[in-house]
């Protein structure tokens, strides 16, 4: 393992794209270029407070906090290598078209080329300053949402959940002004930055703002790019289609462990069909399709659980008008029919998931009784106030009553039971044991996620100044479908007093 100042870095993007020619700092537009040369900047006291070791293992970096890694990981100290940007993207936020959006307030450091050579990982720090694309804002981050994206990056990945990953948190010594629930009553929360690694942090957006501008030939380097770099020997019509595919399956993920984003605006989606941008996202308890974490999306509810499929195609499709301003005549209507198809393969594919984790396996002789059978299910978990992650961990074993928020009424217990029969009969034509069928469930059924507010509680624990809470959830999330004696806590269902509790039940974009 490395100090940060001997890793061995790349320079793709900078070199294969356009650069915005100005390296003002101030808020602008940016034509004709794919990021901006931005510096990040100094913050008072920098602090590591957790380097995620198996992240830093894939830069090759020595996850020991050292002075001059808190440095580095704080934006004050560059190392040679490094050529620090912020990209420009746009995007369509909450269903309209916002104009030029950008990294406002993360800034890439570079690209790491790992120890074997085979693999390229951008860091990025959130929260380390102003970028050309802050607007009005001041480019940081507090602790609370610096802390919720690191705890649920790394959950997401342990969840096997196509994710970005979160190398490290660092308290930056600087307050940061933020109104919490956007209600006219800031306060002052201590900064923090988020290091975060992924092979790329493009985004659909970064496709979108030069075709909204015309700009075909930045629009079509940038696809040329990202094909040769990601996509190697596809055409562009094959390359929709992969972007497609991997956005259906990380949003079946979402379902099948009850995440909700709360926020899939188009410069939100990774083009690599990555999770991206932990802000208002929240985690099922009980189960309702209807429920968004995002204040902002309170009352249309564009984003909430049931509807982020609908809401991913809704947002390939304004991939798909961008780059068809580039695509040969000849693959237009391949592009076409990935999206026709899309409702289709996504449906497939969530109902194969929601099988398994019924412990079953779709079969050609058994469609009719398998749906019969998962219709029965949503109309029970409907029926009840029951939580999400416990009822489908205790099926298996047919521990059910910790899963419920209330006393379930008789109607329930007699529509539980009679689906519990048709469960229990199909399940026999598996073929396979009760214990081989448990073990087969609990590998796709978690038993911990974090849960809105355990992730709470580990916050004020930190804003108070013990991060004792945070290092013990991190490393539980390390393992969330394995029972983890003496950790019971951790898995049980959200207490009557977070119900309502800001930052519990409701977050705001700030979060």
């Amino acid at each position: 393992m490395l100090a940060v100042s001997s890793l061995s870095y790349a320079d793709r993007f900078v070199t294969a794209l356009p650069a915005d020619p100005s390296v003002e700092p101030r808020a602008r537009q940016v034509h004709h270029a794919c990021y901006s040369h931005t510096l990040p900047t100094s913050v008072a006291a920098p602090r590591i407070l957790l380097v995620v070791p198996e992240v830093a293992a894939l830069l090759g970096l020595d996850p020991t906090p050292t002075a001059e890694l808190a440095e580095v990981l704080g934006g004050n100290r560059l190392v040679p290598g490094m050529k620090p940007y912020a990209a420009c993207y746009g995007g369509h936020q909450f269903g309209t078209w916002a104009g030029q959006l950008g990294d406002g307030r993360a800034i890439t450091l570079g690209e790491i080329v790992s120890p074997d050579g085979d693999q390229t990982w951008e860091l990025q720090l959130k929260g380390a300053g102003p970028t050309p694309y802050s607007r009005r804002a001041d480019g940081r981050a507090v602790l609370r949402s610096s802390l919720r994206e690191l705890v649920c990056s790394e959950a997401m990945h342990h969840l096997g959940v196509p994710t970005t990953r979160a190398l490290s948190l660092v308290a930056t010594g600087d307050p940061v002004q933020r109104d919490l629930l956007y209600d006219g009553h800031p306060r002052f929360e201590p900064g923090a930055i988020t290091g975060r690694v992924a092979p790329s942090f493009l985004r659909f957006g970064n496709f979108e703002l030069p075709a909204s501008r015309d700009d075909l030939p930045l629009l079509d380097t940038l696809v040329r790019f990202t094909i040769d770099t990601f996509f190697p020997g596809k055409d562009i019509a094959a390359w929709f289609a992969e972007v497609a595919d991997r956005t259906a399956w990380m949003v079946v993920e979402w379902l099948r462990v009850g995440f909700v984003h709360g926020v899939m605006n188009t410069d939100n989606m990774s083009i690599l069909g990555l999770t991206i941008d932990y802000g208002p996202y929240g985690w099922l308890e009980s189960f309702d399709p209807d429920w968004t974490p995002n204040t902002t999306d309170a009352q249309h509810r564009r984003y909430r659980y049931g509807q982020q499929g609908q809401v991913a195609l809704w947002n390939l499709g304004q991939l798909a008008r961008a780059i068809v301003r580039i695509a040969p005549d000849d693959q237009v209507p391949r592009i076409q029919r990935t999206l026709e198809r899309w409702p289709q393969r996504f449906a497939a594919m969530h109902r194969d998931t929601t099988l398994r984790k019924l412990g079953l396996h779709g079969r050609p002789d058994t469609v009719g009784t398998d749906d019969a059978l998962l219709e029965g299910l949503g109309e029970l978990l409907l029926s009840a106030e029951i939580d999400m992650t416990l009822f489908f961990r205790g099926l298996a074993t047919g521990e059910l009553d910790e899963a419920y928020y209330g006393e379930p009424s008789p109607a329930h217990v007699a529509r539980r039971a009679a689906w519990l029969d048709a469960w229990a009969a199909r399940t026999r034509l598996e073929g396979v044991s009760d214990e081989a069928r448990a073990a087969r469930m609990a590998a796709i059924n978690p038993l911990y996620v974090p849960r809105n507010y355990l992730v709470h509680e580990v916050i004020e624990a930190a804003e108070r100044g013990d991060h004792a809470p945070l290092l013990e959830l991190v490393d539980v999330l390390r393992r969330p479908y394995q029972v983890q004696p003496g950790r019971e806590r951790h898995a049980r269902k959200r207490p009557e007093w977070a119900r309502h509790k800001p930052g519990c039940s409701m977050l705001s974009c700030s979060s």
